[in-house]
């Protein structure tokens, strides 16, 4: 058994005129002996993997927290004895144990949305496609359909608007298409992501310490 304390979750039982009951998704409810034992089974589960998953969720906002403390703080020291803050430009910035084994990164990413220009971009490529006709090569005619066309939630695919630019092609319609891309691109926010890595030598490579469920 894990020392791990789940988070308490409602055993989902209603207690009405005596008897105990377990409301159904539509709110009826359904008296206990009338559910399947395999339903209640799964029901049981359920609510003890959510206790877990919440507790963790909880424990990992804390660490992210207490971490963002911590590195401001030795920020603080660093600034206030020797004039100086890590980082670059952007914000980056990287923390190392002295032995060279343990490495804790700070890494901004932008939101990136698209202006008006975007859609004078598209103009363009449509009539370089048009032009090129047969001679446009059918992966270059791909990655436009998919940099232009919406993903479900409406929005741009950025990472085949990225793909355009960095096709090398000369004509004067393309490059202008493209700077109109470069003009459309504005930053909207940030995100600010903390990686922890360890290595069992200086020489070795670095391995990440897994938090993401996903790759766990």
């Amino acid at each position: 058994m894990s020392e791990f304390t789940p988070m308490p979750i409602p055993d989902g039982r209603v207690e009405a005129n005596g008897k105990i009951y377990m409301p159904d998704a539509k709110g009826n409810l359904v008296p206990v002996e009338m559910i399947a034992p395999a339903d209640q089974l799964e029901d049981e589960t359920v609510r003890r993997i959510i206790g877990y998953a919440m507790a963790l969720s909880d424990r990992i906002a804390r660490f992210k927290a207490h971490t963002f403390e911590d590195l401001g703080a030795l920020e603080a020291l660093l600034r206030q004895e020797y004039g100086v803050t890590k980082g670059g430009a952007k914000g980056n910035k990287t923390f190392m144990s002295h032995d060279g084994l343990f490495k804790v990164q700070v890494q901004v990413a932008d939101h990136i949305d698209f202006g008006p220009q975007l859609q004078i971009a598209k103009e363009l490529v449509d009539e370089c496609l048009n032009e090129w006709a047969a001679d446009a090569r059918a992966e270059i005619r791909a990655i436009v359909t998919r940099a232009f066309n919406t993903d479900k939630a409406g929005q741009i695919n950025r990472s085949e608007i990225f793909m355009l630019l960095r096709l090398e092609i000369e004509d004067p319609r393309w490059q202008e298409a493209m700077r109109a891309i470069r003009d459309a691109m504005r930053v909207v926010g940030s995100k600010v992501y903390v990686r922890c890595q360890h290595r069992p030598t200086p020489d070795a490579r670095w391995e990440t310490v897994t938090i993401d469920l996903a790759k766990a």
